[in-house]
């Protein structure tokens, strides 16, 4: 489930325009990076365990997954400014 919410994020993330800048191999190797960490730290929160999927768990990894690449994107407009 977390990496179905990473790739849900990533898909997401590329229906929005980012403009000419981007790099989907970075944004879709951070959303599944950050899927599995926050995985985890779901797991730990208890939302849900190792075997039984839980909703929340699937919707803290979404947001985070889509926050993030929405930081990298940031990142590379801010960066690109003059």
């Amino acid at each position: 489930m977390w990496i179905g919410a990473g790739l849900a994020a990533f898909a997401l993330a590329r229906l929005i325009g980012s403009g000419p800048r981007t790099r989907p191999l970075a944004e879709f190797l951070l959303a599944l990076a950050v899927a599995m960490i926050l995985g985890l730290a779901a797991t730990a929160l208890d939302f849900g365990g190792w075997r039984e999927p839980d909703w929340r768990a699937g919707l803290f990894v979404l947001a985070g997954a889509f926050a993030a690449v929405g930081m990298l994107r940031f990142t590379i407009v801010y960066r690109s400014q003059p």
